[in-house]
This record gives structure tokens, sequence and C-alpha cells, in this order.
């Protein structure tokens, strides 16, 4: 039996205050897709369901052939998600849960009820939880039942401050993933040598990557820990 991945993408499409349009970033679904798609049973979900927004900078930046064969060839992934509330209650029929980075997230999913209770369930299931760049900020406010902060104690990491400084959007951004992630954690954040350089962060069943670069990685291991 192929394993089974809940994909979750973001519903918004607006950048903070500035008037500029967010959503999903190409590369970040795509490479994942990419490495799982033949060998896991994958579903997509937002939190409105439909489509879901695709970042149109991204598109300009992602030149390399998987993000690009993926855009031309790959449509009805992100045209027709599911609503996420449809999962609430199901960790059990699924072996992983992976959040697509972008913007997006920070401002629909990362204080969304729906979306902690699915993390939580998902982990008190003893899934895999998983997610790249902006979208580990999802995590860092995720309680478990007991109380306790997912993230408390676990090397994690994001999209950085220097990262985000060198996009230009500190200010756009209602808080700053690597911050949040480094308090939540316990100091437990971990970055590239190197601004843009690739990196993955498995603390036991969390998964995270830091940026674009890292989204290839974070579906290699996704794969690894899923025995794919």
């Amino acid at each position: 039996m192929a394993p089974k991945i809940l994909f979750v993408l973001t519903s918004h499409n607006k950048l903070g205050n500035v008037d500029k349009p967010t959503g999903w970033y190409l590369p970040e679904l795509a490479h994942p897709y990419h490495i799982l798609h033949n060998k896991a049973e994958i579903t997509v979900a937002s939190p409105k369901g439909g489509e879901s927004p695709l970042d149109p900078s991204s598109v300009e930046a992602a030149k390399d052939d998987v993000s690009v064969n993926f855009l031309k060839n790959n449509e009805s992934v992100w045209k027709n998600t599911q609503k996420l509330d449809q999962f609430v209650g199901r960790a059990k029929d699924f072996d992983a849960i992976f959040y697509v980075g972008g913007h997006g997230p920070m401002f629909d999913l990362v204080d969304n009820p729906t979306s902690q209770q699915l993390i939580r369930e998902f982990w008190e299931a003893d899934k895999i939880v998983s997610a790249v760049c902006h979208a580990p900020a999802v995590f860092y406010d995720a309680k478990l039942s007991d109380g306790s902060l997912l993230v408390a104690g676990k090397e994690v990491t994001a999209f950085t401050n220097v990262e985000e400084e060198q996009a230009g959007l500190t200010d756009a951004v209602p808080f700053l993933p690597e911050d949040a992630l480094q308090k939540a954690s316990g100091g437990k954040f971990v970055k590239a040598a190197e601004p843009w350089g690739e990196k993955v962060a498995i603390s036991g069943r969390l998964i995270t990557g830091q940026n674009p670069a890292s989204a290839t990685a974070v579906g290699e291991a996704l794969a690894k820990a899923l025995g794919i």
C-alpha cells in the first residue's frame, strides 16, 4: 500500500499591507510533489478549498525543469483542493502531513484553529509532520493535548530573518518565522551556513526545510521517513 500524504496549501493571496499578490511558492510544491507523487497517494487541501493561489513571483523566479513542468502539467493539483476542515479526525487515514511554503501560510494557516487541530492530531497519532520555508511558522504555536508546544526542544528550521530582509519583505509579514520558532523551540532553530542555502532539520517525526532551495531535500526526507 502506498503511503498517504496530506499536502496543505494556503488560500491567502494578498501580501500583508503591501499591494502585492502572494500565495504558495512554486518550487516548494513542485519539488516535493515530483519526488513523492509516484510513490505515495497525495491529497491536497487548503482552508477554503478550490483553487489555491500561486504566488506569481515564484513563477518568475523558478525556471528549473521540475517547476516549469509541474506548472504546465499539474494544474489540477492546486486548482481543485479540498477543504481543510474535512480532514479533522482523520489523521489515522494518512501517514504524513506537509505544509507548502510561500508567504500565504503566514496569514491564513498560522493561527488557524483547524490547522492547529490537524497538526496536533497527526502528531499524536504518530504521523510525520512537515513543512518548508515560511510554512514551518504554522508550528510555532501548535500545542499538544497536554498544552505543551509541539516544537519545544526540537530542532527546527524555516525561512530566516536574513532571507526575509534580502527579499525586502520583513515589514510585510505578521512576524518572522525564525524569531518565533527560535523562541518556541527553546533555542533549537538551525539554518544553513549561508542565506538561501539548503537546510533540512529532522527531529524525530518533525521535518522542516529552510527555503526554496531546501524543497527537494524535504521531499527526499519525507520519502525516507515513509520508507518509499
